[in-house]
């Protein structure tokens, strides 16, 4: 599933190559991708045509442009699942297999003329989403200064790499819950965007176990596990996501390379960076957690007792 790298630099490419422009045409070729939009397909094509896209803002790893001309403020919600793709195409350009939506966007010099919505898996979509305030005041979601967000994200809290989210926001998100400090950070409502791959790298860098329980965790720690955050997604933005599935992709079709760069996801059996540098030898260990994996450094972090 592609993580919140992944899913702002599809943002950044929206940004670069949609946004301005307007929605011409609308073709639903699977009416799946669009059940989120409870009145259907058509009434979904009809609102979305003539509109124009105003911004591409992302909180977590939802992603959604605000449009222009309804009577409303709405916003064209698009998550991408397990595989979903948007791509920038030129109208001639071949389908993809499992294309699901095609929007036809104004012409503009340069700038292919469609947004295609690709899902082989059909677990994301798209529907429109009712625009209300945000809780706090602040923007939405980076790609936009307005403090709205969709109904949809509402419920989700802000990102790591959102400037309102600081260190002492997220130790008073972390105190609220009673519960090992992995879940609590892949927790949607306490940080948003924050996935298993880069939960283990950010924990590795803070020397943070996963196990460790919210009740004990203190300030100094918190500022390491958030500046931890903070540069894992950065680096990884830098290297334009991490992609494990050949199905993600950004908007212009190519894919992440921080696999190359990774820790401790994956690593198990290997020597750890960190203390080989020590001169000692740890072999990263592999833990199950949450039907999935935990990869973790058995002499610097400490597992709790």
């Amino acid at each position: 599933m592609p993580e919140l790298p992944e899913v702002e630099v599809v943002r950044r490419g929206l940004d670069d190559w949609v946004v301005g422009r307007t929605v011409v045409s609308v073709h639903v070729i699977d009416p799946r991708s669009v059940r989120r939009h409870v009145e259907g397909p058509a009434d979904f094509a009809a609102s979305v045509t003539h509109t124009n896209i105003s911004a591409a803002v992302r909180r977590g790893k939802f992603l959604w442009m605000p449009l222009e001309g309804l009577p409303t403020p709405v916003a064209l919600v698009a998550h991408l699942g397990m595989s979903g793709q948007l791509l920038v195409e030129e109208p001639d350009a071949p389908d993809e297999k499992h294309l699901k939506v095609r929007l036809e966007l104004s012409a503009e010099p340069g700038k292919p003329g469609e947004l295609r919505f690709i899902d082989q898996r059909i677990f994301g979509g798209m529907h429109l989403s009712h625009l209300v305030p945000t809780g706090d005041g602040f923007p939405g979601g980076l790609g936009s200064s307005l403090p709205v967000v969709p109904e949809a994200a509402a419920h989700i809290a802000r990102d790591i790499l959102d400037p309102a989210a600081t260190p002492e926001a997220l130790y008073t998100a972390l105190r609220k819950r009673n519960t090992q400090i992995k879940r609590a950070i892949l927790d949607q409502q306490v940080i948003s965007g924050v996935g298993n791959i880069y939960a283990d790298e950010a924990l590795w860098a803070a020397k943070l176990h996963g196990l460790r329980s919210t009740a004990t965790i203190n300030r100094p720690a918190v500022s390491r596990l958030h500046a931890a955050l903070v540069d894992v997604m950065g680096r990884a933005l830098e290297a334009g996501g991490t992609s494990f599935d050949a199905l993600y992709v950004n908007v212009n079709g190519a894919s992440g390379y921080f696999d190359r760069s990774l820790n401790a996801y994956g690593r198990e059996g290997k020597e750890c960076y960190r203390c080989a540098e020590q001169g000692l030898i740890s072999l990263i260990r592999r833990d199950p957690f949450m039907g999935r994996s935990s990869y973790s450094c058995p002499s610097c972090q400490r597992k709790p007792r």
